[in-house]
C-alpha cells in the first residue's frame, strides 16, 4: 500500500489545530463527562436528555480529538517565511490574481487541513493552488474548474517575514 500523502501545513495552522485539541480535550471534554456522570446518577437514562445529549456530544469530541490526533501526527510543518524562492508561487505565498474581467482576489495557499474559504485560504492541492505553483508576476494561468476554464494573471506574491 502506498504511503499517504504528506499533509503540509504552516506553523500557524499546526498551532491552530493543537489549541483546538486543547481545549476540547483539557476543557471541552471534562465538562461533558461531568454533566453524564450527574445525568447517569439520576437513575433512569432512557429518556434523560442531559445523559443522552451528553453521551453523543462525548462521541463527537472524541472522534474530533482522534481526527486532529492523526493530522497532527502526519503533519510535515513548512514555514513560508524560510522560502528561498520568493519571486514564485509557493506553499504558504499570498497571491494578488485578476480574472480576465479584472476581478481581483488575494488567496494565501496552505495546507488542506487549515483551508478558510472565506479569509482566502485555500489548501495546496485545491485546482486553483495547483495551477498557480511555480507562477511568477506576470504570468498567466488557466484553472480548469467545474463552471469551465478561468484565465489569471499574478499582480503579486508575497511570504511573511
Amino acid at each position: 500500500m502506498a504511503d499517504p500523502p504528506p499533509r503540509y501545513i504552516t506553523p500557524e495552522g499546526l498551532a491552530l489545530l493543537r489549541t483546538e485539541y486543547d481545549e476540547l480535550f483539557g476543557i471541552e471534554r471534562p465538562k461533558i463527562v461531568d454533566v453524564v456522570s450527574w445525568a447517569a446518577s439520576l437513575g433512569d437514562r432512557s429518556e434523560n436528555a442531559d445523559y443522552l445529549y451528553g453521551k453523543k456530544r462525548l462521541r463527537q469530541i472524541d472522534r474530533r480529538l482522534a481526527h486532529l490526533s492523526r493530522i497532527m501526527k502526519a503533519a510535515k510543518v513548512v514555514d513560508p517565511r524560510t522560502q528561498t524562492a520568493r519571486d514564485q508561487v509557493r506553499f504558504g505565498a499570498t497571491v494578488e490574481l485578476a480574472d480576465e474581467d479584472d476581478h481581483r482576489r488575494i488567496l494565501t495557499i496552505v495546507g488542506d487541513d487549515e483551508t478558510d474559504a472565506s479569509a482566502g485560504r485555500i489548501g495546496w492541492s485545491a485546482p486553483l493552488s495547483r495551477a498557480l505553483i511555480g507562477a511568477k508576476v506576470g504570468d498567466e494561468r488557466i484553472v480548469r474548474l467545474p463552471a469551465g476554464e478561468k484565465s489569471y494573471e499574478i499582480l503579486e506574491i508575497r511570504y511573511p517575514d
